[in-house]
């Protein structure tokens, strides 16, 4: 695995960490290839039942690594084959679609700055811990650029179409507390204690019941894109593939003798 993201798997819990500080964490090539593998490898590992994505350093991500950027700008090769911006194709569509499809939760763990596809990868997580001095900006328009990673229908999602249009127009730094007044941040504490909170709660989702969680983020998705018949139908799909499972059997003999369930992931 390269260095540039490190991987650890502990009790159920992968945290997986950027890990280019000097870069404030910017996204190149090696960078991107090795978060998509890991996050497909977390979403593959059965070991694994919920997972924590954050940064080293003082920075979340910065997105795109505009030095690498720069240098296809100006390669007449790449222009001319019109894959300036294949990235998004080859590295942010599936790293956006291996957070938000992995059938188990995913924790932000926002230690600092998240830009651009860096903010793209935040809010496509299921929850966001923020640190009290991080901050997010949307970023494509102020270098000329339309959305991508997801944001144009996550944030949306998130904070409501004409807020959100507001934040891709009219691109600024929007820090922590206004970020958990718009609903981007879940929960925000200070710096010094992001760390430990944000694994806190990844690590009581690894505690969790998997099943249901995968089947509740499945559902949140497919409800954003479908009508309310369609939808109830497939909440009728997902909660038989949830009552069939031995966490919903232990669940429920729990709190018949008013126990606390220790789920299994099953």
């Amino acid at each position: 695995m390269a260095d540039t993201v490190l991987y650890d798997v502990t009790e159920g819990l992968a945290t997986i960490t950027l890990n280019r500080p000097d870069a404030m964490n910017a996204l190149n090539t090696e960078l991107k290839v090795a978060l998509r593998d890991t996050l497909r490898q977390a979403a593959d590992d059965p070991a694994v039942r919920a997972v924590l994505l954050t940064g080293s350093g003082r920075a979340f991500c910065v997105g795109q690594d505009l030095k690498e950027h720069i240098e296809r700008l100006h390669d007449d090769a790449v222009r001319a084959s019109g894959a300036t911006m294949d990235t998004v194709r080859e590295h942010y569509n599936p790293i956006v679609a291996a957070i938000a499809e992995m059938p188990k939760p995913v924790v932000a763990g926002v230690n600092g700055v998240a830009a651009g596809a860096g903010a793209g990868f935040a809010f496509a997580a299921d929850y966001r811990v923020v640190a009290d001095t991080a901050s997010f900006n949307t970023s494509f328009a102020g270098v000329a650029l339309s959305a991508d990673s997801g944001v144009s229908w996550t944030l949306p999602r998130l904070v409501g179409h004409g807020r959100a249009a507001e934040l891709m127009l009219f691109p600024r730094s929007v820090k922590a507390e206004e970020a958990a007044g718009l609903g981007i941040a879940n929960t925000v504490v200070p710096a010094a204690e992001l760390a430990a909170e944000a694994t806190k709660i990844a690590r009581r989702l690894a505690e969790g019941p998997t099943v249901a969680y995968a089947a509740i983020k499945e559902s949140l998705a497919y409800a954003a894109g479908h009508g309310l018949l369609d939808t109830l139908a497939k909440e009728d799909e997902l909660q038989a593939r949830a009552g069939a499972s031995e966490d919903h059997r232990i669940a429920v003999d729990a709190f018949v003798k008013k126990e606390k369930p220790t789920f299994l992931g099953r």
